[in-house]
Parts: structure tokens; C-alpha cells; sequence
């Protein structure tokens, strides 16, 4: 679709723009060509555009219709219809808010109803001066309120969407009044011409307007009954229109306009079947058609199957969906047809996909005549102690995880010895899932896996993997489990049938075309209106959030605009789903999904991977889901069961979003990042090696399993007996796996409980859920708002001894968002731009309260700051570049934060290294800031994690500054993207940046000469510098500078 650009927009305003200020200009007069009618209707809208502008010069009045009504009537001298409203909303939509909401959504505290002066003004939360609070508590529940959307109170900060609060002069009311006066005027001239072929545009337009009649959920209806509105329900999703027939639907719609920027349509495919042969035996036929009603199999079943019966290891990488679980299912069923006592290991990343494929494999033995006594289980972290010397002696197939094998099987191998010895087949499915520090521990477990099977005498093991989003799996699934390119079959050819899937990436336009600065539409209104759009059509939809506290905003909108539309037939049927929540409330909501009673999902990418949840017709992705392969693997979680489908990207408006917008091929062309394990890590390859040891001693012919460092570590790590054996040094014992956590330390959790209905401290009130303490910082402080599906509540209490935070159930209209510095600093150099004792120190000191992106509040807190030390690199920025920035006009801050993702955008291991990422909020402040930053690059290990990626990275630093000044020299970019300073990974959204400033750092840390003059002056204005000169951090004595 052409669109046009920001650029051409911006020219257009210039060109004609006039000279001086004119009249008819500022306030367009009613058209002699008009209708009397419209005429009447534009004095209308002047009238309550004054009022509401009078409003503006206050903060936090309230602007409910009988407010407005009667303040409106005072200047028409008539009274105010109210279809009137409906139709002003009807000529603009998108202008006016006319509906009802929670009472309590007026308040700005918690109590701000009560204590209330009694001659209170007349624009007050209840509306009328004499309304005492008796009156209002027995009012209804809702409350009709008539406003503007576009009417902001405040300045916004540079980089983020966020309003302070500070109450309009005079002229900038009068300048906002004038704008809206043309818009108006604009929009019925557009309205008439449009409707130039209707014989009465009065009853066109009273028409239209009966559908913008506001609905009360309080139950008493609208002050008039909608004359035309039926709402009919919701359509059978099994019977719903086309996913064709609803894109053509909904690019008629006057809110979607210009928001489409890329539209595309996989065709649908038919499937490609093949023989097996031998055929399978009655019995296993049998059960494939009642429990799945499976009668033929795809081509790429075939061969995975076909290639497990030649003794080769598979890995499939199709389509999600593609029907790839039967490929190790049928030949599991084989082996246990043919030898009772056989077993197997099914491996997943995730507890609740374990449950779902456990769920398939029971259903399927349980129809299977001969397999249906035996037993499958769940071996994993809630397996109860007394269950778990069942599971060994009894399952013969068990659903696992990483963590089990590594912590409970391997250290305890002569319990599982019998287990081990029959193992015909492991399978690891999502292998996708395993990259990075990660993936580099499973990989060493698989060896130790494979080690202490051969040692119990099972050589026959094959192994099968499966995944959709891997560019090279052969070569990836022959890294991870040590096997020889040559053993390793690949299946790639997919032979699943596929509907057609129609691609839309949605752009939310500019507030106002011609002021950009402006920023755009919320992404979060727009994703959730058309979410709500899609469920009244009947089509199932699944919402993705990338982080939990936005899947909790979206479900709340969700929540409030369906409530105000009376539309709870749909709101009952929509649910959200994230970590956090309880194990019981998750597998509530998943059978829920599964069974077809949920319309609508809000997620974060806990759903991301393979759990069936049922049908789902289409996917939308709130924000670019950080990679091409979650962009992927999340679209492929629409049209699963053949049918036709749609994927919606609704960009925001951060500059890595704004990039995909731009070159929407990529999402589809481009391939996926290479998944990367590094077997090299003599601190991770030791720390195995001490648990290999522990469960059998090990000799020079382990080598084949751990590579070419293993003799060295053994002999500077292990402890070697007068044989030659080495055993675990025994600072480690007796259970050196427990001082490896292959996913991190186990954080630290705050219980959040709801004592809506109790005393905090009392002991009593049930436990929403539990927060992990990094993001019990940010989410948990005395007097915040805490979401929990879709509801909000107040923090009434956190005691960090007990790690208990006491809510309470409140229907606020806020949310509340921290105010807090992180810092990462230097404490000791160990070896040259290496820091041992990096102290990551993270404070909150207050929070805002926010409503409609307007801070209505900043509140000041006293919390303990969190702190924590790892290990990290720094190279500090010499004093010389800094004057030269300062000359120039370049902001050091946007340099260092661009040059730090530009280093991190050429490591391979970068998703287990972090860096300190500059916040616009605090980098673009006016005033002076106390806090300053020292000038350097500074790189840190994942809390917790350890793995030595840091060292890693030191090893190889003068590498990375080539590559990443290379890749900047190379890219066409003009402001930064992904190819060479801005990373998807960027919690901060890569909203401070500067591509010249980051390449200017990298070539004068290579020793690049810069000429001052071939740098042009930018035009930075930024009054605070929060950028310093790096002072010397203490070195321990004897460091030297490494050359290498």
C-alpha cells in the first residue's frame, strides 16, 4: 500500500503554509453550502470545544456529561440533545470520547471521595456542587463522560509518549480550540462530500450516529435506546466469514485508515502424503485413527519415521503445526510393540508443554490395545519426593526437562540405571529454545547423557529433535548433541497442508501528520481495538504482549472499552496468560482455550511455543516480537488446524518497529539468526566436568565427548588418582550439580497478597501470585498499582524481610510507573578492560501516577536499593572525544548507549550479556541532572548466570570493535537500525541513539585517526549532560595489559 511520507507531509506544510495568521484560517466559519442542519451542529461542537478547552487550564477536572451539558446549554442558550453527541462522534470518531466507565476511574487518589469540600467546583468528579458523598455512593457504578482524546495537559519528554501534568496557558487554548474548530469544519465538508449521492445527508447521518450511542454496563441502558443497534451475538467461530471477506471489512473501516502499510497472502497449500513402509501393525493404526483420526501421514512424517527405523538421528524443522509429534510417537509405539520393557525420554522447555504432549501420548496408549497398561509420567520439579522412585520403576516413557537430567537422573544414575539401560529414543523438541549460555549447558548435559548411557551398555540411543524456526538444524542438532554431521538426518520438506494465511503489519499513524513530534497512536489502543474488532466477528484471537506488565495493561483495555460497549458476552470469553500466575490458574485457562470457550487470548510468549490451546484464527503481535524467529513462531500459532488465518504486526513506534515498517520484507525474507553454543567455556566445560566426574569417574577416552580442552581442565581442575582416573575435586561434593544452575541462580520471589478482605499482616488473604525480586522492584512499592489479570490493586504494605506485599482489590483509572536510576559500576580491574566486582545497584525513589499516558502525580518513596555484583568489561571514552562531542553538539550518552549495541550486535553470545542502556526520560531531561555517568562502554555477565561470557568477550574485544565499526561503515542507515547500532534486545527501546556519535567511539578506540573538520556539528540542545569523564578504577597489583 502507498503511504505517504513524513517527509512529503512536512514539505506540504511548508509550501503552504500562509505568512500571517488569518481568520479563516484559525476559525473556519460554517459553509454557505451547508445544510442548515450541519450548520447548527458546527455551533454545537464550538460550543463544548470551549468548554472542554476551558477545562484545559485545569488539572484533573473531571469531565462528565451533565458537567459538560450544562456548561454547553449555558452558552447555546437551548438545551443539548443528547444525539447531538452521538452524532458529533459520528462525523469524528476518533476525536471524541462519549461512554461510560467506572465511577472510580475519575478519582486521582484513593480517597479522593471522600473528605470532599461541599462547595466543590462545578467541574467536580460527581458533577454538581450539591451532591454530598451519601448521594454518590448510591450511584450507579458507571458514570457518562464526554472529552477529547487529543487533549493533553502538559509537555511530552523527548523519546517516550509520557505528558507531565501542568495546566494550559491561555494561548495554547486558544490555539488547541482553533484546531479542533478546523478539524470539524474539515470533517463535515468530507462527510457532505461523501455522502453526496444520498438524497437527505441529515438521516445519513443520524443513522450513522445510532451506532456511537454509549451503552451503560450498569444495566439501566443509554439515556436513548439505539433505534438500529442489535447486537447479535457473536458468530460461531466454526461458521465465521472469511479472514479475506474481514481484511476487505476492516480496510473500510474509517479508524483503520492509512494504518495498513503492508499486506500479503501465503496461498494455501495442499498436503503431501506418502506410504510407510512397513505399515504400522493393526493395533498402532488403530489407535492413531480413534485417538487422533489420523489415516495417512505427510511426507515428512514418513521420512522422519523412516530414517529412526535406519538408525539415524532426525531433527524436522516444518511448518508449526506440521503434525511433528507423531514423528517420534509412532516409532516410540514400535519400540514398545516390540520390546515391553523399552523406555524413552521426552524432553521440553517448558512444564506446560510437557503436560500437553503428555496428555497426546496417554490418550494414545490408552486406545492402543496392546501398549494401554503401560505408564507414562511427569518427572520434573513438581514431581512429589515419595512419586518420584515410582516414576523410575514403573514409566516407561517420562516428559522431563533439562534441569531434571542434570540435577536428579544423571547424579543418581545407579537408581536410574535400569531406566538408562533401556532407553530406545530422546526426544528434544523446540530445539530452537536452546541458544546462548543456555543452550551451551544442555549441550554438555547431552554429552553426560550420552556418556553414562554407553557406560550402563546403551549404544543404541537415537535421538530426534524438532523445530520450526532453525536456519541450519542439521549442523545445529550435531553441535548440540556431539554427534557426527553424518549420523544426522534432516527432514525440511514439509508436507503439511496449510489455509490461507493473509500477513498485515499495522503502523498507528501520527496524532497530527504535520506535527510528528507529536508522536503516534497508542499501539496498545490500536492492537486492542482491533482484537475486539476480530472477536465480534467471531474469529479467535490471540493478543501477544512482549512484557507481562503490558499483557496486564491490554487485558485491562480490554476489560474497560468492552464493558462500556455492553459487550460482556465477549469479555466473559477473555482471558490473559503469563508467567506469574498459578500453575492451577494457567491449566485453567489453557483447557479453557483448548475447548473453544475463550474468544480471546492476551499473552505474553509463554504461549509462544507448541501448547495446544485449540484453534486459533489469527495472531496479533503488539510491538516486533525482538527476533524474525519469535515473529515466526508466533504468526505459526494461527490457522493450526489448516484453516484460513491471519497474522497483524501493529508496530510501535520505537525505531526498531518503525524499521520492519519500512522493510516489511524482512519479517518474511530475511533468515533466522544462527543459534549459537559455545562449547569452548573452560569455566562451563569445568563445571561439568565436575558433575561427570561425580557420576563415573573420567578417563582420556571422555575426550570424544567434551572436545579438545578436556584433558587440561581435568588436570587443572580435577583431582587424578595413581590409575589415571579423575574424580571431582572434592570442594564439590557430594553433589557438584548443585552448585551449577544451568538457567541462573534461582531468584528470590515476593508473595503479592490480596487482603481485599482482610488486614494486612494478619495472616490472612489468599496469594495472587509470586514476582520474581527483579521485577518486584519495578512492580511492588507502597501506594503502586499492581495488575493481575486485567484488575488492578493498591499496595497497601511490602515487607522485604518476610517478601510479602499486601494489595488490596481498587478500580483505579492509573497505573503508576517507577521513578529509579540503575547503576553499573566499576569496583577493581583484574585484567585489562576487565571488571571483577561490577556492582549493579538498582533504587526506586517514587513513582507517577499515569492516566492516558498524563502524569497526574510523582510521588517520592523510601526503598532499600537493590544491589548485586557480577562480572563485566569496560573500555572508558578518552577525554580528547568527549571535547570533540561537546564542540560538535553530539550527545555522549546517545554515543556510548549506539556504540554499546553496536559491540554487542557482532557477539555471539550477547543475549547473555548485558549492558547499561540510557533512558530517554532521564537523558533528555531539561534541568540539570545530579547524576552523572562515567564515560564508558561497560559490558556485564546476566545476574546470576555466570558462564563467563564476559571474559569471553575481553578475549576477543578487539575483534568486535572491528566488526562493529565495519558494520557501520556498511549500513546504508541514517539514524541506526538493527544492522549496526540498535538492538531488538534494548530494554529501553533504543530511544537514545546516535549512529555518528557510536561510530566516532569505535574508531577512536581502533586507533583511527578522526579529522575534527570531517564531523559535521549536530544540533543536540540538550541542557543536562549526564556524561562525565571515566575516572581510573583501582587495579590489583601485577595486572599487565594484554596485547592479544
Amino acid at each position: 500500500m502507498k503511504r505517504k511520507s513524513d517527509g512529503q507531509g512536512i514539505q506540504e506544510e511548508k509550501t503552504n503554509a500562509p505568512k500571517k495568521r488569518q481568520k479563516s484560517s484559525a476559525q473556519p466559519e460554517q459553509s454557505p453550502l451547508w445544510p442548515e442542519y450541519f450548520q447548527d451542529l458546527f455551533k454545537t461542537f464550538k460550543a463544548i470545544n470551549t468548554v472542554l478547552g476551558f477545562v484545559s487550564t485545569r488539572k484533573q477536572l473531571a469531565t462528565t456529561f451533565s458537567v459538560v451539558k450544562s456548561s454547553v446549554e449555558s452558552l447555546l442558550k437551548q438545551p443539548l440533545e443528547f444525539s447531538k453527541i452521538t452524532e458529533l462522534k459520528a462525523i469524528l470518531p476518533d476525536l471524541i470520547k462519549f461512554a461510560y466507565i467506572p465511577r472510580n476511574e475519575l478519582r486521582v487518589t484513593e480517597d479522593s471521595l471522600k473528605g470532599r469540600r461541599e462547595n466543590s467546583p462545578d467541574c467536580s468528579v460527581s458533577g454538581a456542587a450539591s451532591t454530598s458523598v451519601a448521594a454518590l455512593e448510591n450511584e450507579d457504578d458507571h458514570i457518562l463522560i464526554l472529552e477529547f482524546v487529543d487533549n493533553a495537559r502538559g509537555k511530552k519528554t523527548k523519546g517516550n509518549n509520557i505528558v507531565t501534568v501542568s495546566a494550559l496557558q491561555p494561548a495554547a487554548v486558544k490555539k488547541l480550540v482553533e484546531k479542533r474548530n478546523k478539524r470539524f469544519h474539515e470533517a463535515i465538508s468530507e462527510f457532505l462530500l461523501s455522502e453526496s449521492g444520498m438524497v437527505d445527508p441529515v438521516n445519513a447521518l443520524k443513522a450513522a450516529a445510532q451506532a456511537h450511542i454509549p451503552v451503560n454496563p450498569s444495566g439501566d441502558g443509554p439515556i436513548i435506546q439505539p433505534s438500529n443497534r442489535q447486537f447479535l451475538g457473536v458468530p460461531d467461530p466454526s461458521n465465521r466469514p472469511s479472514i479475506d471477506g474481514i481484511v476487505t471489512e476492516l480496510e473500510k473501516q474509517s479508524w483503520c485508515e492509512g494504518r495498513i502499510t503492508d499486506r500479503r497472502t501465503i496461498a494455501a497449500k495442499t498436503a503431501l502424503t506418502a506410504v510407510l513402509e512397513p505399515p504400522l501393525s493393526p493395533s498402532i493404526a488403530r489407535a492413531l485413527l480413534d485417538s487422533r483420526k489420523i489415516t495417512t501421514f505427510y511426507c515428512h512424517q514418513v521420512a522422519a519415521i523412516h530414517a529412526l527405523a535406519q538408525n539415524k538421528h532426525v531433527i524436522v524443522s516444518t511448518s508449526t503445526a506440521s503434525g511433528k509429534s507423531v514423528i517420534y510417537q509412532v516409532p516410540v509405539l514400535r519400540f514398545l510393540e516390540a520390546d515391553s520393557s523399552a523406555t524413552a525420554i521426552f524432553v521440553y522447555p517448558t512444564k506446560a508443554l510437557a503436560q500437553d504432549q503428555k496428555a497426546a501420548m496417554e490418550q494414545l496408549l490408552s486406545t492402543c490395545t496392546s501398549l494401554r497398561d503401560l505408564e507414562v509420567a511427569t518427572y520434573d520439579g513438581d514431581t512429589p519426593q515419595e512419586l518420584r522412585s515410582e516414576v523410575r520403576e514403573t514409566a516407561s516413557i517420562i516428559f522431563t526437562n533439562f534441569d531434571m537430567i542434570h540435577a536428579s537422573i544423571l547424579p543418581q544414575e545407579e537408581l536410574w540405571r535400569k531406566f538408562l539401560k533401556n532407553i530406545k529414543l530422546i526426544v528434544v523438541d523446540e530445539l530452537h529454545y536452546y541458544s546462548g549460555l543456555f543452550g551451551s549447558h544442555v549441550a554438555l548435559i547431552l554429552r553426560r547423557l550420552r556418556r553414562v548411557c554407553a557406560a550402563v551398555g546403551n549404544r543404541r540411543i537415537l535421538f530426534v529433535s524438532c523445530s520450526a524456526t532453525i536456519t541450519n538444524p542439521q549442523a545445529h542438532m550435531s553441535k548440540m548433541f556431539g554427534l557426527a554431521p553424518e549420523e544426522v538426518e534432516a527432514i525440511t520438506k514439509d508436507g503439511a497442508p496449510s489455509g490461507p494465511k493473509d500477513f498485515l503489519v499495522w503502523n498507528p499513524p501520527h496524532i497530527d501528520e504535520k506535527v510528528p513530534s507529536l508522536g503516534r497512536y497508542s499501539s496498545l489502543a490500536e492492537a486492542t481495538g482491533l482484537m475486539r474488532f476480530l472477536m465480534k466477528k467471531g474469529v479467535r484471537v490471540i493478543l501477544f504482549c512482549k512484557i507481562r506488565k503490558v499483557c496486564e495493561l491490554a487485558m485491562k483495555t480490554l476489560r474497560a472499552d468492552l464493558s462500556s460497549e455492553g459487550r460482556f458476552d465477549i469479555l466473559e470469553r477473555t482471558m490473559p496468560y503469563r508467567g506469574g500466575y498459578s500453575r492451577e490458574d494457567r491449566r485453567r485457562i489453557e483447557q479453557d482455550a483448548f475447548n473453544g470457550r475463550l474468544l480471546g487470548v492476551v499473552a505474553t510468549n509463554a504461549l509462544e511455543l507448541g501448547v495446544d490451546i485449540g484453534v486459533l484464527d489469527a495472531v496479533i503481535m503488539l510491538g516486533f516480537p525482538v527476533t524474525i524467529a519469535g515473529f515466526r513462531q508466533q504468526a505459526g500459532r494461527a490457522g493450526r488446524r489448516s484453516r484460513d488465518s491471519l497474522a497483524v504486526l501493529v508496530a510501535d513506534s520505537y525505531p526498531i518497529d518503525q524499521y520492519y515498517v519500512a522493510h516489511p520484507e524482512d519479517l518474511f525474507e530475511k533468515s533466522n539468526d544462527d543459534l549459537i553454543i559455545d562449547l569452548e567455556s573452560k569455566p562451563l566445560l569445568e563445571a561439568h566436568l565436575q558433575c561427570a566426574a561425580q557420576e563415573m569417574p573420567l578417563s582420556n577416552e571422555d575426550e570424544k565427548y567434551f572436545g579438545a580442552l578436556f584433558k587440561e581442565v581435568c588436570e587443572s581442575h580435577l583431582v587424578k588418582d595413581h590409575d589415571g582416573w579423575y574424580h571431582t575435586h572434592p570442594e564439590f561434593l557430594p553433589f557438584p550439580s548443585k552448585f551449577i544452575s544451568i538457567r541462573g541462580t534461582q531468584e528470590e520471589t515476593y508473595a503479592v497478597v490480596n487482603v481485599t478482605k482482610a488486614e494486612p499482616c494478619s495472616g490472612k488473604g489468599s496469594i495472587l501470585e509470586e514476582v520474581e525480586i527483579t521485577r518486584a522492584i519495578f512492580e511492588i512499592y507502597e501506594g503502586g498499582v499492581f495488575m493481575h489479570q486485567g484488575l488492578t490493586f493498591i499496595v497497601k504494605e511490602v515487607s522485604h524481610d518476610s517478601k510479602i506485599a499486601y494489595v488490596t482489590r481498587a478500580d483505579v483509572s492509573w497505573i503508576t510507573s517507577p521513578r529509579d536510576f540503575t547503576n553499573i559500576d566499576a569496583v577493581q580491574t583484574y585484567r585489562i578492560k576487565e571488571i571483577r566486582g561490577v556492582t549493579v545497584e538498582i533504587k526506586v525513589f517514587g513513582f507517577f501516577k499515569i492516566r492516558n499516558k498524563v502524569i497526574l502525580e510523582a510521588v517520592d518513596l523510601e526503598t532499600p536499593t537493590w544491589q548485586r555484583e557480577t562480572t563485566g568489561v569496560w573500555i572508558d571514552v578518552p577525554k580528547s572525544l568527549l571535547e570533540l562531542f561537546l564542540f560538535k553538539g553530539i550527545n555522549p550518552a546517545e554515543a556510548i548507549h549506539a556504540a554499546q549495541h553496536a559491540v554487542l550486535n557482532r557477539f555471539s553470545l550477547a543475549q547473555d550479556l548485558r549492558t547499561e542502556c540510557k533512558t530517554a526520560e532521564k537523558e533528555y531531561k531539561m534541568t540539570e541532572s545530579k547524576r552523572k555517568r562515567p564515560a564508558r562502554l561497560i559490558f556485564y555477565d546476566a545476574i546470576d548466570k555466570g558462564g563467563g561470557v564476559a571474559a569471553k568477550a575481553l578475549d576477543h574485544v578487539n575483534q568486535l570493535l572491528r566488526q562493529a565499526c565495519n558494520a557501520m561503515e556498511c549500513c546504508e542507515c541514517n539514524e541506526g537500525c538493527t544492522q549496526c547500532c540498535q538492538s531488538s534486545f534494548c530494554k529501553e527501546n533504543n530511544l537514545v541513539c546516535s549512529k555518528l556519535g557510536a561510530h566516532l567511539i569505535l574508531k577512536c578506540l581502533l586507533g583511527t585517526e578522526i579529522d575534527p573538520d570531517s564531523v559535521p556539528i549536530q544540533n543536540d540542545v540538550q541542557k543536562s549532560r549526564t556524561v562525565v569523564e571515566a575516572e581510573m578504577v583501582h587495579a590489583i597489583e601485577g595486572v599487565q595489559v594484554e596485547t592479544s
